[in-house]
Order: C-alpha cells, then structure tokens, then sequence
C-alpha cells in the first residue's frame, strides 16, 4: 500500500477552480469592506515605505560624493529612522486590524460549514464518518486562516514588486530587461509547486480526517473495546491511521519548504549575472555608482517579494485546498429535497397517509415497493417484524430524515415534501432505540423540548410518570448530571428522561423505537405508564421489541420484506396462526408477564383479564 491510499474523495467533495475559490473566499470579507480599505492603505504605506530606503541611501550616496558633512549624514540617519518606524506603525496597525478580519472571516465560514452539516439528512451521516466531518469543520478553517494570512502578504509583495519595477527601469531599463528574462523560469517554477502543493495539502487533508475518525470512533466505542480487551487493536488501528498522517504530512512539508531553496538557487545566478553586468556598465559609464547601487539594492528588494509570491502561491494552495474542502461540505446537496415550505399547522391531527410509496437505499436495496398505509388521528400502531422488514425505513420516511423515490406520504391530507421542515419536525415526538441524552442534568435535558419550561413545569411534567417515584432513584433529582450521552444512568433512566422529554413537548406523532435492553419490571411499568400517557395525546408509531408494548397499541402490522402481511390486536392475529404467530413465538413468549401483571393487580386490585398468554 502506497502513502497516498485509501485517501480518497468523498462522493460530495469537488473541484473547483483558482477563480471560484478565490470569489467565494472574497464573498467572505464583502461585509467587512471597510476593514478591508484600511488595511489596503496600510499595505501601501509600507511598500512605499520599504522602497524609499534604498531611494534614500542612493541620493544620499550622491550627495555625500559631492558635499559630505556631518549634517548630511545626520539627515540620512534621521530619514532612515523615519522610514524604519513608519514600516512597523503601518504594520503593526494593519496586522491588528488584519486579525480581527480573519477572526471574523473564519468564524462566519464554520457557522455555514456547521449549519450546512447540521441540516443534512440522515443519510449523510450514515455514508459519511462524522470524525472527517469534524475535521473540515475544524482543521480545515485553521488552514484556511493562512489562506486570508497570505493574501494580504501577496497584496502587500505584489505591489511592492510594481514600485520597484518602475524604479527599475527608470534607473536601467536595459537591466531590467535583463532582470525581467528570468521571469518566465520564476513561473514555470510556481506552476509545478503549485500543483504539488495543491495535491499533497489535499492528501494531508484527508488523512488528518480519519485520524480524527479514528480517535472519534476510539473515543465513543471505548466501554466495548475494554469490554472485550480490544484496547490493543483500538491502538493499532489508530497508530495506522497516524502513521499515515505523518507520512503525508511529512511530504507535504518536503514539498512547502523547497519552495524557498529553489527559488532562492535561481535568483542567486540572476543576481549574480545582474552584479557581473553592472559592474561593467559602470566602468564603461553606462550607470553612475549611486545607481548602480540603487539598481543592485532595487533588484534585491525585487526578487525578495517575487520569490515570496512563488513560495506564497504554493503555500497559498493549501489554503485553497482546505477551502475547497469546506465549500464542498457547504455546497453538498442533501437528498431530501422539498416541494414547497408551506407552515405545518399550530397543531396536526396526526391522520398519516402512505400512497404506494417506494423507497430503496440504494439500486441493489429495495425497502418498500408500492406501500400503503393509513393510520387515523390519534391512532396507535405497533410494527414488527424481522430485521430488515421495513419498520425503521417507514419511521425515516415519515420524519423526512430519507426521500422516497415514488408514492406520496401525506398528513393530515398534505404531502409531506411541501411542508416546512422545520415547523413539522416540531410536533414529532421520537426515542430512539438508545435514548440519546445531551450533557447536562436531568431537567435540561427534559426542557429541552420545550425552552421556556420553568423548573415547577419541568418537575410536574416529570412526576406524571408514577408519581416522580423514578425521581427518588437519581442522586440529585432533576439536577443530576446525566454525563456524556446520558451515561451516568441506567438504561431505564435514560428512557423515562427521554419520554418525559416527548411528555414535555406534547407532540401530534408520537414515534418510538423501542429499546430491547431488559430493565427492572419496576422500570418498566413506569415506562409503559409514561408510553400511555403520550398514546393518549398523540397519534404514536411504535417499532416494538416487548410483548407489554405491542398489548397496549390499537392496531398491530407485521411487516415482511417492505409489505404489510398482517395487522389487527394481539389476540386476533394470535388466532390467525400466521406469521405474528410465529415472531410472538419466536421473540415474545419467553418475556414474562408476571412482573407487570403484578403491578397491575397492585394497581387495580385485580389481575388483567389475559393473564394467561398463549
């Protein structure tokens, strides 16, 4: 394996070219146009600035020749000193305001870069690792800093080099035709580092993109590697990936610093050549001393900032390869596409329509074909199946997390793609199968669904669930610190949190992806008193794993390769002998009832009339 594989494009990255990186990189700075005057005039005085001093030393050369003085002398000096403390003024104030356009610049373009992410579709997320994500969102904005870095330096070398030319040739012209023949050299030069440059920064990109993956994923998935004393094999995995990295990098920065050598090698010949031919066109009177001094310390001044604008193009790509990969997160079309952005109503009724929807992840993957489904306001459903039936896909259709390729999905009455998303999402209610908890305490987490919650809201909403007896199990109540992703409770915890998060929200649909993780029956009758509480308000999809869930809905579908082949309650489809017959055999006979049996004798007084489960 060659240092450069497995670093390949993503299927959204693209090319762009010199021109569209460098307009879009000037959309950036448009709305500090000011800011950017000041430090164009700033970037002028200090080139004016740098090349008056040799202008100054060489009248001062011819003055001294014909009348020296002490006085003479002491205005030299005087003038030079000027000269030195106007260029670190000048500089010192344009780099100060410089900063702040850069901070500002970089900060706007991570906003876009993060909304842009923030608003995929689930599918990109599935195809595409979050840790390289991460990276162009952060690592990539760092690079690009030297790309705005460099620009101002490019400005402040390119007008630099148009002053002194014009000295040039006012001193010699036929020397700086001369200088001017190695121009073409200088360009060749900057082209085969440009495209170096641009190509090594890209792979370093990369590459620098699966270290943080990997660390990502090392980072995430460390209680399973320790589980299974995989700990070695996170490390290997990761040292790969660095190694990789490293070696990149370390071309990258091969590449990078030759620029200066090389160009420094060619410019030393032409200084050379310029020095052997002045000195005898000074003997033959061709040019004075002064300015053959003046054209010898121009030509120096001259070939500093030009060697600068070839080694800052080749650095300046980059820059411009981290930008690119930035645009192309930004500009990455999502698949989810809306037909219109009409307002979802204050308060749906949840009826749900599925028309003879088709939907496949892929050509070779076809989920559902021609499927219909039609669940009434407030109506609770419960799909099972085998894994692969459909009943996730339905779920992501429906919540607009993946497009459909044919069929129509409407609520109440509306197609779904002619809904504003964001207003729709608002009144869905979803757990997922592991209840994702942010960082935080137990009341944040809940107010999450509703901000303006105050802390009585929050606990009455949270005591509505048996009584807040599950409140009396955490350390501090509401205010307990939930940890990373809710680690810091039980699994059980972190389903009543994430209900009592939808309770809070009071959604018109109701989804849940049932967890399959065994909890106390404790837990678990207040899990299903919380469950019943949002059925009541809501119209609820339910991917069910448990027997005590699939009881309690008012229509049960079994699912098979994308087709409803069953539906109806508990007991009609158990007589059927069909195939929920055979999953109820399969998955759900060897749950027991008897723990939330007893708690319903406990709350009632008496056992449930289907206590006895065939």
């Amino acid at each position: 394996m060659g240092v450069f594989s497995g670093l390949d494009t993503e299927a959204y990255d693209r090319q762009y070219s010199d021109a569209e990186l460098m307009r879009r990189i000037f959309s950036y700075f448009a709305p500090y146009h000011r800011q950017v005057v000041w430090v164009t005039v700033y970037v002028t005085l200090v080139s004016v600035a740098g090349v008056a001093q040799p202008l100054i030393v060489s009248r001062g050369m011819g003055a001294l020749a014909g009348q020296p003085g002490v006085t003479l002398i002491t205005v030299l000096v005087g003038l030079m000193f000027l000269s030195g403390v106007g260029v670190w003024a000048a500089n010192w104030v344009r780099r100060r305001i410089q900063i702040r356009i850069i901070g500002d610049v970089v900060s706007d373009m991570r906003r876009d870069a993060f909304t842009a992410t923030i608003n995929h579709d689930l599918s990109f997320f599935d195809e595409f690792e979050s840790g390289r994500i991460i990276s162009r969102i952060t690592t990539d904005s760092q690079e690009f800093i030297q790309v705005v870095q460099l620009i101002t330096e490019l400005a402040t070398q390119v007008l630099l080099v148009v002053i002194l030319l014009a000295i040039l040739f006012f001193i010699s012209w036929q020397l700086t035709l001369a200088l001017l023949a190695l121009g073409p050299f200088v360009v060749m030069l900057t082209l085969f580092f440009r495209r170096l440059a641009r190509f090594v920064t890209r792979k370093s990109s990369r590459a620098l993109g699966n270290v943080n993956a990997a660390i990502q994923e090392a980072v995430t998935g460390i209680s399973i590697a320790k589980n299974f004393r995989q700990e070695a094999a996170i490390y290997a995995g990761f040292a790969e990936v660095n190694e990789q990295s490293y070696q990149v990098n370390l071309r990258r920065g091969f590449v990078l610093s030759n620029v200066f050598p090389v160009l420094n090698v060619m410019s030393s010949f032409g200084i050379a050549a310029l020095l052997y031919w002045g000195g005898l066109s000074v003997q033959t009177g061709l040019v004075s001393v002064g300015a053959w001094y003046l054209f010898m310390a121009s030509v120096d001044r001259f070939w500093f900032p030009m060697i600068n604008i070839s080694a800052f193009w080749s650095q300046f790509q980059a820059g411009l390869a981290a930008s690119e990969r930035i645009f192309a997160l930004i500009d990455a079309q999502p698949t989810v596409q809306q037909t219109n952005n009409r307002p979802a109503a204050h308060k749906l009724r949840g009826e749900i329509t599925f028309d003879r929807v088709d939907f496949r992840y892929s050509k070779q993957e076809q989920v559902l074909r021609n499927f219909s489904l039609r669940i009434a306001p407030g109506e609770s459903i419960a799909l099972v199946g085998h894994t692969g039936a459909g009943k996730s896909s339905i779920v992501k259709l429906l919540t607009r997390f993946y497009e459909f390729q044919g069929g129509q999905i409407c609520i109440d009455g509306q197609d779904i793609r002619t809904l504003e998303l964001q207003s729709f999402r608002r009144q869905l209610g979803i757990v997922s199968q592991v209840p994702f908890l942010f960082a935080g305490s137990v009341a944040d987490n809940i107010r999450y669904a509703r901000p303006e919650l105050s802390e009585a809201g929050i606990e009455a909403i949270a005591r509505q669930i048996g009584g807040g007896e599950w409140l009396e199990t955490l350390p501090n109540g509401l205010h307990t610190d939930v940890g990373e992703r809710g680690g810091r409770l039980s699994m059980g915890q972190r389903q009543l949190v994430a209900l009592a998060r939808v309770l809070a929200q009071q959604p018109a649909i109701f989804i849940l992806d049932e967890a399959t993780a065994s909890v106390d029956p404790f837990t678990e009758a207040q899990i299903q008193e919380a469950m019943d509480l949002i059925l009541k308000q809501s119209t609820s999809i339910l991917i069910a794993h448990r027997l005590v869930t699939v009881r309690a809905v008012d229509r049960i579908l079994v699912l098979k390769q994308g087709q409803i082949i069953e539906q109806g309650s508990h007991d009609n489809l158990m007589q059927q002998g069909g195939h929920y017959a055979e999953l109820y055999n399969t998955y759900f006979r060897h749950q027991s009832p008897y723990a939330y049996d007893s708690l319903h004798a406990a709350k009632f007084g008496r056992a449930p009339d289907d206590v006895e489960l065939e």
